[in-house]
């Protein structure tokens, strides 16, 4: 079905489609033609009450009397619901986010799969009861943490909404879960599906609104029992601290500069469309994209120029086109802040090889972007650039890749905190770094798991 726009969505409360109490509604255009969308309806701190009064009752009524084997076939009927949704789906959130259709019905397949997952993991929840000497025996029960407040990001709504519920739900928790204001409607319908199959009226409620103030205070509650988010790094330092008081339990997906390892034995042909796919998907807003490309200095400027003219070659343009690479970005204001970071990178002394400016039309385009002659102390090679920009920098030995790819400073901590390590590329596993290990960061849960739900 095509999405009608101008539509008005109010929140998702116990079950069904409400107005908020706040009064206040937003209007959304699409990214990429800065036409009209939407009006959406924005929670206030009232609007989150109700809806961790709806958790709450939920989980002492019929969802907390919802048996494992039932709460599996929900999850499998939501998987079903979204497949016989999914061109309603993937065109809202096109529409919605500005990416690449190509991108939005990957992403899709994943959240289905998502919940076919967690579905069947739910047989993974072990109890146990174990002799510990003489007449003494130890059982170990599970049972739900409770209230999961979520917060998703605005770069991957569909696919996050799915990564955040369906273990939640798995494990017998209710959800209040907050999307990003600016691309709240694909979580508004999935919240719509999961009542439509059967789960009950307030296991899933969908609060959108502003993180300052509604997710602030969603994290906060005394009713919500543990938090879930993705997001920046500052933010989620903030949730550490506002989760400390009560001792909440929180999981944090977090910002990342995440390095590809280009060494001089790797096979280009292979390394350069890989390594310019995985930052430029998704027009590069992602936490896991591979802004830093380290290659070695003997293979530098060859690959600098291959890598280039792979870039010029990505269709940027119409999201819904099956044929666009490359979409527009979140929004007009989000594009000029991209470009000022590379504005920033001429400054300090990179090349701008290719890309470096607007995309043509109305909408929040920028075309994908090669900086080189870039050295690690640059902010371009520091900060998170969240757009379709690489950095390309050099390096000598295997001992400079690995000190590079850990550059102290704030790209450090965000790349600790999302816990990914840098992906080396070499004809031949031997060659690898045998300092890998020492790149490899401690890695935290990225998602939520069934054994941090239940408990």
């Amino acid at each position: 079905m095509a999405v009608a726009t101008g539509r008005e969505y109010g929140l998702f409360i116990n079950g069904e489609p409400v107005e908020a109490q706040s009064g206040e509604i937003r209007e959304l255009s699409e990214p990429a033609t800065g036409e009209p969308l939407a009006r959406v309806a924005m929670a206030g701190e009232a609007d989150v009450d109700r809806a961790v009064d709806a958790a709450r009752a939920a989980l002492d009524g019929p969802w907390g009397k919802t048996p494992p084997t039932e709460r599996s076939r929900l999850l499998h009927a939501l998987a079903d619901a979204m497949v016989a949704n999914r061109k309603e789906l993937a065109e809202l959130e096109v529409r919605n986010v500005g990416k690449a259709i190509s991108s939005v019905k990957a992403e899709l397949n994943q959240g289905v799969e998502n919940f076919r997952f967690y579905a069947s993991a739910i047989a993974s929840i072990a109890e146990r009861s174990n002799a510990i000497g003489g007449s003494l025996l130890f059982y170990s029960l599970k049972e739900p943490v409770g209230v999961v407040g979520q917060i998703v990001p605005w770069n991957y709504p569909l696919m996050m909404t799915t990564w955040k519920l369906a273990p939640a739900l798995a494990a017998g928790c209710a959800v209040v879960l907050k999307p990003d204001s600016a691309t709240p409607l694909t979580a508004l319908r999935l919240g719509q599906l999961a009542a439509e199959v059967g789960f009950p009226p307030g296991a899933v409620n969908i609060v959108p609104g502003p993180g300052t103030s509604t997710g602030a205070y969603l994290v906060r509650h005394p009713g919500v029992d543990k938090i879930a988010f993705t997001g920046s790094t500052e933010t989620g330092g903030e949730i550490m601290r506002l989760a400390s008081g009560p001792i909440k339990r929180i999981t944090l997906e977090l910002g990342g500069k995440s390095p590809n390892l280009v060494f001089a034995d790797a096979n280009l042909d292979d390394a350069i469309p890989s390594s310019v796919w995985s930052i430029y998907y998704s027009a590069g807003q992602s936490c896991e994209a591979r802004s830093r490309v380290l290659v070695e200095r003997s293979i530098y400027d060859d690959f600098v120029s291959q890598f280039s003219r792979k870039t010029e070659q990505l269709k940027l343009g119409d999201p819904l086109d099956p044929e666009t690479q490359v979409g527009s970005l979140i929004s007009p204001e989000h594009r000029d802040k991209v470009h000022g970071f590379v504005e920033r990178g001429r400054e300090e002394g990179a090349e701008v090889v290719t890309g470096g400016e607007a995309g043509n039309g109305k909408g929040a385009f920028y075309r994908p972007t090669v900086l080189a002659k870039v050295e690690s102390s640059m902010t371009v090679a520091q900060e998170e650039i969240f757009g379709p920009v690489v950095t390309v920098i050099p390096f000598d030995d295997e001992k400079d890749a690995i000190r590079i790819a850990n550059v102290p400073g704030h790209s450090v901590r965000r790349l600790q905190a999302v816990g990914l390590r840098p992906r080396a590329r070499s004809r031949d596993a031997r060659a690898l770094p045998r300092d890998q290990e020492r790149s490899r960061l401690d890695e935290p849960e990225a998602v939520q798991s069934l054994r941090a739900l239940s408990s």
